[in-house]
């Protein structure tokens, strides 16, 4: 068995195997909406401290091309608003205000 280096659990880690790797993960969330997609949200802290939001997605596609295609640059733009919008909110507020 290979034993974690660096820092111990935090309150939200799931302290189970899905610890490992010099990370720490929480317990998946998922949200499955059964023939359209689901997504997988994970909590994670690296070894070095800093901690991410690991998502996987399943979009179910439409069965002919035009329409798939159209469903993928909807999502890519939409991934782009949701990426920036995350990282906006993580900022400190005065930094929001002043860039406003």
């Amino acid at each position: 068995m290979t034993r974690r280096r660096g820092r111990p659990h935090t309150d939200w880690c799931a302290r189970d195997h899905r610890c490992n790797l010099a990370e720490h993960r929480a317990e998946e969330i998922v949200v499955d909406l059964p023939g359209h997609g689901r997504a997988v949200l994970t909590r994670v802290q690296v070894d070095g401290g800093s901690e991410y939001a690991d998502v996987r997605l399943r979009i179910a596609l439409a069965p002919v091309e035009p329409t798939a295609r159209r469903q993928l640059g909807t999502l890519l733009g939409d991934l782009r608003t949701l990426v920036t919008r995350a990282a906006l909110a993580g900022r400190p507020r005065s930094d929001i205000r002043r860039s406003a």
